[in-house]
């Protein structure tokens, strides 16, 4: 179901997109579609599981046996609910479930059981940061569950398809913004943020390579802050970076034939990330097309308010509100902030590091040394060599002079490669630095007396003493404590 097309937000220059003949503005709105985490189907007892042999995970109700009749699973209920909640969200008591007709080789009842008019969830609120200045809220017009189709596979032999309904009856909810999204970081921001909602939730694991979380993205353009245009749906877009090459190509596509003076057909498409463009797969259906009507198999769900309060009242804390605290208790800037509250896990790690530490130089370590690490190795946080035991140790030693940073980079790179108790690698391996002011000096006067010409140089341009301190850094083997260094080479100098 496509929002409607109500608008409000205000036009914003930074989203204009220039044409031959002026500026445009993109209008995007997005149906989210997210598996229920939860081990059976919305209407049956079949795992949900994903993976398994062809067509294993099957019931006689998916399989749409004469006579089979869905019976509703109380727990996608809950995480439905759940999710609306973490939403910010209505939460209806009373929704309806509705047959929506139409055709497809792997949807075995011939109909899909949705909801239409009375969904579970109606209007939220999603805040995004495309960048750490921005804080913008997109409406979300309703959340309502449905139950998934199989899939078809096409490329098993060569005249015929298969069709594997493992797939069929999971539970989907299906989360359909408004129309307030402007260019396509928005929409990234915007699908990354719901995933990361969900996944602090623990209502959707939001691994899109497996088809749990997939997106239908509506485009249209316009002149700034005129009336909408006539939108294409660019269908079941399963990767972040590709719906945002999918949206940047469907816009431009659109300005060029309206810049032609061509008009933009009402239609579905689909992108292709090889040739880096969207094409035309069939025309648009509107809701009275797909025929619906309450399912006469299922009565309207209804619950108490008791009920929502028992599980609003379980809710963890949300990105948001883990975001701001993050900034006041540890004193973290909202771009790191923002890292930190990416995934729940990446958000444990930190405050399991940070806890009883500094936390700026907690975050300094954990985004720059241990993220960068991980994603240069490709390596998942839940499997990284360096726990967040080993990495508080490396920046106590740091914090208590028992070593610089220069050797905690080198200290973290040994408990990485080798693991290991870092008090012990520093001990065993000598890598405490010299703090002893005695030892420093005897360093530099051997430094300065071997180079007496860039003694003289310096004391005439005393910004060239950086170049003693690195020589004796490098005569210490980097261990000279280096704010030593820095006071006794000024008064050397000076």
């Amino acid at each position: 179901m496509t929002p409607e097309l109500v608008d409000t937000r205000t036009p914003n220059p930074k989203t204009f997109i220039q044409g031959a003949t002026g500026d445009w503005e993109m209008v995007i709105g997005l149906e989210v579609h997210a598996q229920v985490s939860s081990k059976a189907k919305l209407f049956s007892g079949a795992s949900a599981e994903y993976g398994g042999e062809p067509n294993d995970h099957v019931s006689l109700v998916d399989a749409a046996m004469p006579g089979m009749l869905p019976v509703i699973n109380k727990y996608c209920v809950e995480q439905a609910i759940r999710t609306g909640l973490g939403l910010k969200a209505q939460i209806n008591n009373y929704s309806v479930f509705d047959r929506k007709n139409y055709f497809y080789p792997d949807l075995p009842q011939g109909y899909q059981i949705s909801q239409f008019k009375q969904p579970i969830v109606g209007e939220g609120i999603v805040t995004i940061n495309p960048t750490p200045e921005e804080n913008i809220k997109i409406g979300i017009e309703r959340l309502h569950l449905e139950q998934d189709a199989g899939k078809s596979i096409h490329d098993l032999h060569p005249t015929m398809s298969f069709v594997d309904l493992n797939r069929s009856g999971v539970a989907l909810m299906e989360i359909v913004s408004k129309p307030d999204i402007r260019c396509a970081d928005e929409a990234k921001a915007y699908v990354s943020k719901l995933r990361t909602i969900m996944r602090y939730l623990g209502t959707c694991d939001g691994n899109m390579e497996e088809g749990s979380m997939r997106a239908d993205v509506n485009v249209s353009v316009r002149r700034p802050g005129g009336e909408f245009g006539t939108r294409c749906e660019i269908k079941n877009m399963n990767s972040i970076r590709f719906m945002g090459q999918a949206i940047e190509f469907e816009a431009r596509r659109q300005i060029d034939i309206l810049e032609d003076g061509g008009s933009i057909d009402q239609e579905t498409r689909l992108y292709d990330p090889k040739k880096g463009e969207t094409r035309s797969m069939r025309s648009k259906e509107e809701a009275h097309d797909y025929r619906y009507f309450p399912d006469p198999d299922l009565l309207p769900l209804q619950f108490d308010q008791s009920w929502v309060d028992e599980i609003e009242s379980s809710l963890p804390e949300l990105p948001d509100a883990k975001k701001d605290r993050l900034v006041n208790e540890f004193g973290l800037s909202a771009y790191d902030a923002e890292v930190l509250i990416a995934e729940p896990k990446f958000a444990r790690f930190f405050e399991d590091v940070a806890d009883g530490r500094d936390g700026k130089a907690a975050a300094n370590w954990v985004i720059n040394e241990l993220f960068g690490r991980l994603n240069k190795e490709g390596v998942d946080i839940d499997d990284s060599p360096v726990s967040s035991s080993q990495l508080g140790a490396i920046i106590d030693l740091i914090s208590d002079k028992t070593i610089s940073g220069k050797i905690g980079k080198q200290l973290f790179e040994i408990v990485w490669t080798d693991g290991g108790d870092p008090n012990q690698i520093v001990e065993e391996r000598g890598m405490k630095q010299v703090t002893d002011t005695g030892a420093i000096e005897a360093i530099i006067d051997e430094v300065m007396a071997a180079n007496p010409d860039k003694v003289a140089q310096a004391k005439e341009k005393p910004a060239l003493a950086g170049w003693f301190v690195g020589q004796v850094m490098k005569a210490s083997g980097g261990k000279a404590n280096p704010q030593a260094v820095n006071e006794l080479l000024r008064k050397k100098l000076s």
